[in-house]
């Protein structure tokens, strides 16, 4: 009968739910905070997959540091970006609305666009980090064992080693020979290309293997990359399968054994991007930390025009081993770059003015956050934390513990991102980096927080995070690009 009423009333305009909500229902609706399922609030789902196919394949172009700084400067100069470093050659000025890149030793960039307010008033910048955990190639790498050929490696940064053995790997990098010239290397991502493995101990061996913690159970040094088990043809040689490799590789390449001295080669997953589930709600890759967060910076800066306050995207290097370098968010890359901005676009370029622009400026420090994953309990203050699928990740502080090594935001910063968030229908949520004493760990932040720039950490939540094929929601990535540019946009 009541359904029959409730129809009566809807046909005159008349809306009534199913029950009506207590008094204290309708408080709570009014005064309580609750979190959103980003595909419940965003109407467009095309919009979200079309986002999230072009990502997919950047992050398959992208699969080393270098790879990606190429691939953005391709997409930047068909959009009208110019070299910042040949405006300087040629002694030109920077107005409102020019979009200018630099290109840090080929494995960290910046962009700008030029806003309508002076630069001393402050910029707009979201920094991530291009760099990815890795399997680094040693300097001096090729050797012979039991008639097969292995390169020795190093991992760079925080890995699960036991992750990384008996999965198909393709070797990137750089090679520069004797005379100067550069070589790329990249073998294993064409479906007929050959890939290579780090190989592991059948079970019905490995009782000792298995009986020690997860951190003693794979050793560093053991970690091997098998390359080639065919000899070359002559007896009177020792190392026939290593000379058979050098054989190929001077054949493809021109190079020598010497020349492995002067090289930057990583090992990094094999397989392509991947849609995840039934629905295909989810991406699954390698690199996702903080590749997400780096394209959807850039990608949120390619759609800004003509801003009020100069917008800039930072992707660094070295993120995942520290920062550190020179091109690594600890360096003064982006000090430089913004001095440099200050010096073309005005007519009286001081100190000071690049130290008002800075301390006038306010960062989103786009890095990953860890989601929630129910299959393990106790890593999370469940109130507190970051969840797949719920938007955005807003991280106050980060840190390990009592907050140490941490970047902690002020709370009128967070209100303004609050504010431009709302405003602008971004789903989002606040989080931490798990459980207080669970571990922890740091972002870029700490370090532009350094030049005076007021900054927060603001990422995508990520599932299976430094593993070799990491989770994320498409609507948690598309939620991310329509929060970049809100605050490229709209904070004032």
């Amino acid at each position: 009968m009541f359904k029959i009423y409730q129809c009566f009333l809807h046909e005159r305009g008349i809306n009534v739910g199913e029950k009506e909500k207590s008094k204290g229902q309708k408080l709570m609706d009014e005064i309580g905070y609750k979190t959103s399922n980003a595909w419940e609030k965003i109407p467009d789902k095309d919009k979200i997959f079309s986002y999230c196919e072009d990502y997919k394949a950047f992050l398959d172009t992208g699969k080393t540091e270098r790879e990606c700084v190429k691939e953005i400067i391709e997409r930047a100069e068909k959009l009208g970006y110019k070299d910042l470093d040949e405006i300087i050659d040629k002694k030109s000025t920077l107005n409102a609305g020019d979009k200018v890149y630099r290109n840090i030793r080929n494995k960290a960039i910046i962009l700008a666009v030029m806003g309508k307010k002076p630069l001393e008033k402050g910029t707009r910048m979201i920094g991530a980090h291009i760099d990815a955990p890795r399997i680094d190639i040693k300097q001096n790498p090729l050797y012979e064992n039991t008639d097969m050929a292995f390169f020795k490696t190093h991992y760079y940064g925080g890995i699960k080693k036991y992750q990384w053995l008996a999965i198909p790997l393709s070797l990137h990098g750089v090679i520069i020979k004797k005379d100067g010239e550069t070589v790329e290397i990249r073998v294993g991502e064409d479906e007929n290309d050959p890939v290579f493995t780090i190989t592991d101990l059948l079970p019905h061996l490995a009782k000792d293997q298995m009986e020690k913690k997860l951190t003693e159970a794979v050793s560093a040094e053991a970690m091997n990359a098998l390359v080639g088990s065919m000899p070359y043809d002559d007896k009177e040689v020792k190392s026939k399968v290593k000379l058979n490799i050098l054989k190929i590789l001077n054949e493809k390449y021109g190079i020598t054994e010497e020349d492995f001295l002067t090289s930057e080669l990583e090992l990094v997953p094999a397989f392509k991007a991947k849609d995840v589930g039934f629905d295909r709600s989810m991406i699954g890759a390698y690199g996702q930390d903080d590749r997400v967060c780096a394209y959807t910076s850039f990608t949120a800066l390619f759609d800004v025009q003509n801003p009020e306050y100069t917008s800039i995207c930072v992707l660094t290097d070295k993120e995942e081993i520290g920062s550190v370098g020179n091109t690594g968010a600890e360096s003064r890359l982006l000090e430089d770059f913004m001095a440099d901005l200050c010096f073309l676009s005005s007519e009286n370029y001081s100190d000071i003015l690049l130290r008002r622009c800075l301390n006038n400026s306010i960062m989103l420090s786009a890095d990953v956050n860890a989601a929630v994953d129910p299959n393990f309990e106790g890593t999370h203050d469940k109130y507190n934390a970051a969840y797949l699928g719920k938007g955005i990740a807003i991280l106050k502080f980060s840190g390990s513990r009592g907050k140490a090594g941490a970047s902690d935001a002020h709370a009128e910063l967070l209100a303004k991102i609050r504010k431009v968030f709302n405003e602008n229908d971004v789903v989002w949520h606040t989080s931490e980096l798990g459980a207080v004493d669970k571990g922890g760990g740091g972002t870029i932040a700490m370090y532009i927080a350094n030049l005076g720039v007021d900054v927060v950490d603001c990422g995508v939540p990520v599932l299976s995070m430094h593993a070799p094929f990491e989770i994320t929601s498409k609507a948690d990535v598309y939620s991310a690009y329509k929060g970049y540019k809100a605050f490229y946009e709209k904070l004032d």
